[in-house]
């Protein structure tokens, strides 16, 4: 059974070991619990049951991360996106005053036109015609974009009405917790210590329990609520979707969704080193499991599913196979039960991994041709754009908005392609309909 299961995941060939790839696996999982408790307080605004959008999150992201691990082999996970998540309860269904059973059909929808494209290689096609440098930009992007998170949760960035952003304050006790997870991390990192990032998060964890500024869980087991207030909702409300309103919305959630998830695995194929000729190996599987685990989250009663870049974490400490994502599956399995847990890892306790991983993740910067303005340009607005719009995809459509004008300017049209100049036009409508 251990040789089969050495053999399917490739773990000798990829110059792994199981224990490390259940170490990744449990990395990723720790570095992106977070989201089985913000989804259901975000997705609970539009009326939504919180009880049943947390078994819905926890069982669409399992079923997300088995399939990139068994079909696709890779050590990415998926679960509902943030920023997606946002625009469901905040801009469609109180903005827009549209029931959330509606919004979720409007998911469901989204979700089967995902599934079709990604059937005739629609995805894979555009993924393949994206230039070299900007797949580089998009994974250096991503690696400030989550380095910034985790500033942002650490308490080492805040809001500033004169800035925007500035200094948090270093009088805040759990800012000190994120500092101590910084420098242990960084440290361990620099020895070149197996398991850092991992190692790095226990002891901020222990020393945060041990000052009191992460509160012990009063229980270890819980039961899973009941999916009963959302299950299979979408299906019934299709119907709904009878207006150009509603086309938009579905429109929006496939956009954005689409290139969040195909900027995110580009990023992360390049930090784990899988990208060969400027292609990523099995990209399709990749994507067939991300739109059926988007399809089943719609039914289960969730916004759109997706990569999610904290994937990052497992692979620095040297996820490589599809195990990686397996065992985060499986962790999110027990998650349902063992709740009460996950609330001792706040946020100060996965900043520094963050901030760890943008540093390993911006190391790919060094291969694009800066010397050359017209790829250098949009290069640098996917970089920028990604952190300061906090979304990887405005970010990415900057540069690709860009590209072609910089390209003709140079007198390189002809260098680009027939994809990339329709994907001009995509975004010009997509940030059009965004700012709608």
């Amino acid at each position: 059974m251990k040789e089969k299961l050495l053999a399917y995941f490739e773990i000798r060939e990829l110059n792994t070991t199981v224990r490390r790839e259940i170490l990744a696996g449990f990395t990723t999982f720790i570095s992106m619990a977070y989201i089985l408790f913000v989804n259901p307080s975000v997705l609970g605004a539009s009326g939504m049951d919180k009880g049943a959008v947390f078994t819905a999150t926890a069982l669409a992201s399992a079923l997300g991360c088995m399939l990139m691990g068994i079909l696709a082999k890779y050590p990415i996970a998926t679960a509902p996106a943030l920023g997606i998540n946002a625009f469901f309860a905040y801009s469609v269904c109180i903005g827009m005053k549209i029931p959330w059973e509606t919004a979720l059909a409007g998911v469901f929808v989204a979700a089967l036109i995902f599934i079709v494209i990604t059937i005739f290689k629609l995805r894979e096609m555009i993924i393949d015609a994206i230039p070299a440098d900007l797949k580089y930009a998009i994974s250096g992007g991503i690696g400030l974009f989550i380095a910034f998170l985790g500033l942002s949760d650490g308490g080492l960035i805040v809001a500033n009405k004169s800035t925007l952003v500035g200094l948090g304050s270093l009088s805040v006790g759990t800012t000190w917790l994120t500092v101590f997870g910084l420098i242990v991390t960084a440290v361990l990192m620099v020895k070149k210590v197996p398991g850092g990032i991992f190692i790095g998060m226990v002891l901020t964890t222990i020393l945060g329990l041990a000052t009191g500024l992460i509160h012990a869980p009063s229980a270890i087991v819980s039961g899973a609520p009941s999916l009963a207030p959302t299950f299979l909702v979408a299906v019934k409300h299709v119907g709904d979707i009878n207006s150009l309103q509603l086309v938009v919305v579905v429109l929006t959630f496939l956009l954005v969704t689409f290139f969040d998830t195909a900027g995110t695995l580009v990023g992360l194929a390049n930090q784990a080193g899988f990208m060969k000729d400027n292609k990523m190996p099995r990209v399709g599987k990749a994507l067939a499991s991300d739109s059926t685990a988007m399809l089943a989250g719609s039914l289960l009663g969730t916004s759109p599913v997706g990569a999610f870049v904290e994937s990052s974490a497992g692979i620095a400490v040297g996820g490589r196979s599809g195990l990686t994502a397996v065992v985060t599956g499986a962790f999110f399995l027990l998650g349902l039960f063992f709740s009460p847990l996950l609330a001792v890892v706040t946020t100060q306790v996965t900043a520094p991994a963050l901030i760890i991983v943008g540093v390993l993740m911006a190391q790919s910067l060094r291969q694009i041709n800066w010397s050359q303005l017209e790829v250098a340009i949009p290069s640098f607005l996917i970089l920028l754009g990604m952190p300061l719009t906090y979304s990887i995809s405005d970010g990415i459509a900057l540069g690709f908005i860009f590209y072609p004008i910089t390209m003709i300017a140079a007198k390189r049209g002809k260098e680009v392609s027939p994809i990339m100049y329709g994907l001009f036009f995509v975004f010009i409508g997509f940030m059009w309909i965004l700012n709608m």
